[in-house]
């Protein structure tokens, strides 16, 4: 396993971590002054302050990017999946454009969370089997840009309104059944606060090896958690075994970034570099 104590080289930012400080522009400027290497934006902010400034912004600091947050939300009823299916195409261009190694797909709940507007269902077997599909669809499309896509498993209580792939398994067959010759266009996103808890990680890491795993994410799960979507804990602070985690993808040949992805009501009230010193200081330490 890689030696992280002695610098911060691997460390990537999502900038969702600091998304309430300032926009993307000003993210990257603090990122520079820290010595950061990467960063992984979201759409709504590269929207925020445009593509073209975006990708300026990016390059003229040196930054390389760990991923693009993020594609997905495919379920919807008949109306809205024409919108979903441009939506996504639309994400693989600004991937493109920005240089990123991947999109990294939240593949949505049911249909009325996913895309509002949506008919009402309960039926999650049919969400599955449409976020199979519409994946399918959004390769066709990423294949011609050379922009792998990859699935991010949510923890189960995301199931309704944000993932219904809830495990590694789950996003390793769907990659196994689109493709199955392991061509590099797709793979899977693994964020421990979402896949720390299930028993069957470990040997689904060793089923991913190293052309399926895309994207590695960090944060940490607290005791209590007082808001399952926006109270992420900064690595050290919960109960996640993350250098475990993290020597498993290793031991796969995996050496990539260990990007930070933080929603955390807490962190968000805190100046942004003291943010960053903080993930600094506990990706050497922790991760």
């Amino acid at each position: 396993m890689r030696d992280f104590s002695s610098d911060h080289r691997w460390l990537s930012l999502n900038t969702a971590t600091v998304r309430k400080q300032g926009d993307l522009v000003a993210i990257i400027d603090a990122c520079a002054r820290h010595g950061i290497r990467a960063i992984d934006p979201w759409r709504d902010q590269v929207a925020a302050v445009g593509l073209d400034r975006a990708v300026r912004a990016v390059r003229d600091a040196g930054l390389e990017l760990s991923g693009y947050c993020r594609g997905g939300m495919f379920t919807a009823d008949a109306g809205h999946r024409i919108e979903a299916r441009d939506d996504n195409r639309r994400a693989v261009d600004e991937a493109k454009a920005l240089g990123a190694p991947c999109i990294v797909l939240v593949v949505g709940g049911l249909p009325q969370y996913s895309r509002p507007g949506s008919a009402i269902s309960k039926d999650i077997v049919a969400a599955r089997t449409q976020v199979h599909d519409a994946v399918a669809e959004m390769m066709e499309y990423a294949k011609q840009a050379n922009m792998p896509l990859a699935i991010e498993p949510l923890h189960p209580a995301y199931a309704a309104d944000r993932a219904c792939v809830n495990t590694t398994k789950q996003a390793l067959d769907i990659c196994d059944q689109l493709d199955p010759q392991r061509t590099g266009a797709l793979g899977v996103a693994l964020d421990v606060y979402h896949i720390w808890w299930d028993p069957e990680l470990m040997p689904q890491i060793a089923r991913a090896g190293k052309d399926r795993l895309l994207a590695f994410h960090v944060c940490d799960w607290l005791v209590p958690t007082k808001d399952i979507l926006n109270d992420r804990g900064m690595m050290g602070d919960g109960v996640i075994d993350i250098k475990s985690a993290r020597a498993a993808v290793e031991a796969q040949g995996f050496v990539g970034y260990s990007e930070i992805e933080i929603f955390s009501n807490d962190w968000w009230a805190r100046p942004m570099d003291e943010v960053l010193k903080t993930c600094i200081e506990r990706h050497r330490t922790v991760v």
